[in-house]
């Protein structure tokens, strides 16, 4: 198996998905240091989904908190043996639910619960699960 070449589908999600990151990091930092009184590495406990602040810095740190289990899925589907035209499917799904939560998360304003984010929230933590499933099934 030439895992190179028939992951790369994957790998090019992975791509898109580490690349959202940095973007997402980039311009959360950029939005926090330029707020009036900005303190380097102290989120203001004041602020709320009206600031973009707030908005930039949670997307970030969403993406953060969601990035090491897709990672860990996607290596053991590699690592497994799993179907890797569905494991390259399951990441673009991921990536691309990913990058339409930042863009709703920047644009809308919302404590509401769900919002339209929440939805591709759960599409992409549903890309994950499934994707664990190939993996399982690969094992099995």
């Amino acid at each position: 198996m030439n895992f190179l070449n028939d992951y790369s589908t994957a790998f090019a999600g992975l791509a898109v998905i580490l690349a959202t990151m940095l973007v997402q990091q980039l311009i959360a930092s950029g939005k926090k240091a330029r707020a009036p009184g900005a303190i380097p590495g102290k989120m203001d406990d004041g602020l709320g989904h009206e600031s973009v602040v707030f908005r930039t810095q949670r997307t970030w740190m969403n993406s953060l908190e969601n990035l090491p289990a897709m990672l860990g899925t996607v290596f053991l589907a590699v690592m497994v043996g799993a179907n890797d035209t569905w494991t390259g499917i399951l990441v673009w799904v991921y990536a691309i639910s990913r990058i339409i939560h930042m863009v709703l998360y920047y644009a809308i304003s919302t404590d509401v619960n769900p919002s339209p984010r929440s939805w591709f929230f759960l599409l992409g933590l549903v890309a994950n699960l499934v994707l664990l499933g190939f993996c399982v099934a690969a094992l099995l």
